[in-house]
């Protein structure tokens, strides 16, 4: 009997140890499921670098997120900081001096990408960590209300046969977003792009100064800076690098597509984090944008810019910058601004 005491005794001690085994190696496997909460890690202070100016859309769109995710409680002490200048590089030597810390976020625009590819920057993309990808800014081709020109057909024509016409202003640098976002559907329409001249301004709001002025007699500018000059009847928008119209009042516009140039000029604002940052980290900020961007404040934002949502998460956001580097690349060597 006492053996048979043993005996039951150890088989319930040996049950109870398999059945405790078998929940602790199951709890990772919950904690893991896609509706889990996000992870534990949260900034504790921090700052959101911009390299533009006070009141330049990529200043507008940072510390309209800093806003929502302050709202929201992802953080309450992150700062928003202009960094403007040295083609990307003044912004980005801040980030450098916080490697694999996710209290320190930049805004990351296309030019990065232009200005890698013109040597401008001896940075890489790649180098940073990819956070999330947020909306896609769109191009146009102004001309002044009374531009002979009165669609983006005529204006093709006119510089297939003689380039040397134009003038166009755009906003900050010869090779960035703006430049190849009339470049490049330049270029598939048939115009020899080598023979424009392009004048560079500090900003689009200087360019459209100059256009109104009569100092230039193009510009490409991005939407944002189209709305009032154009209520005011001073300027004639000509084609936007959008995939559809947009909304009103640019929903008269038409798009490079349905003008018969098959290309939507590529160019995207996000999110980029230092070097080596943990994937906790980047975890955190990909649910933390995902979740703000989602929100009505974000969505009427994106109206009234009529700027395009895109969100994408970290891997993907590195897919889609791989894509982009190679369409720029192609525009900026037939420029001749690709560095050798």
């Amino acid at each position: 009997m006492k053996t048979r005491h043993r005996f039951t005794w150890l088989a319930s001690v040996l049950a109870k140890t398999i059945t405790a085994g078998l929940i602790l190696n199951f709890l990772p496997a919950l904690a893991a499921t896609p509706d889990s909460a996000p992870p534990p890690w949260h900034p504790s202070h921090g700052e959101f670098i911009v390299p533009s100016g006070p009141g330049a859309s990529l200043d507008t769109a940072a510390r309209s997120l800093m806003h929502l995710l302050q709202q929201r409680g992802f953080t309450d002490r992150m700062v928003v900081s202009n960094r403007p200048g040295g083609s990307l590089a003044i912004a980005l030597n801040e980030l450098d001096l916080h490697q694999g810390d996710g209290n320190y976020l930049m805004s990351f625009v296309s030019s990065l990408l232009n200005y890698q590819i013109t040597g401008a920057l001896d940075r890489n993309y790649s180098d940073y960590t990819p956070v999330v990808t947020l909306f896609d800014e769109v191009v146009a081709v102004v001309v002044r209300a009374d531009s002979p020109y009165q669609n983006i057909s005529e204006l093709i024509e006119a510089l297939k046969i003689k380039p040397e016409i134009a003038n166009i202003a755009v906003a900050t640098a010869i090779g960035n977003h703006i430049h190849v976002g009339i470049a490049a559907p330049l270029r598939k329409a048939g115009v020899d792009i080598t023979k424009l001249t392009v004048i560079p301004y500090k900003s689009s709001a200087e360019s459209m100064t100059a256009l109104i002025g009569g100092h230039v007699n193009i510009v490409a500018a991005s939407t944002p800076n189209l709305i009032a000059p154009l209520q005011a009847g001073k300027i004639r928008v000509l084609a936007v690098g959008a995939p559809q119209r947009l909304k009103a009042p640019l929903d008269t516009i038409p798009t490079w597509i349905e003008a018969g140039i098959d290309i939507v000029p590529v160019s995207s604002q996000g999110v980029l984090g230092p070097k080596d940052m943990p994937p906790a980290q980047v975890a955190f900020w990909s649910h933390a944008f995902k979740t703000v961007t989602a929100t009505p404040e974000w969505h009427a934002l994106m109206e009234r810019n009529q700027w395009i949502p895109r969100y994408m998460g970290p891997e993907e956001t590195l897919r889609y910058r791989d894509q982009e580097f190679a369409q720029i690349q192609a525009v900026l060597s037939n420029l001749g601004l690709a560095k050798k």
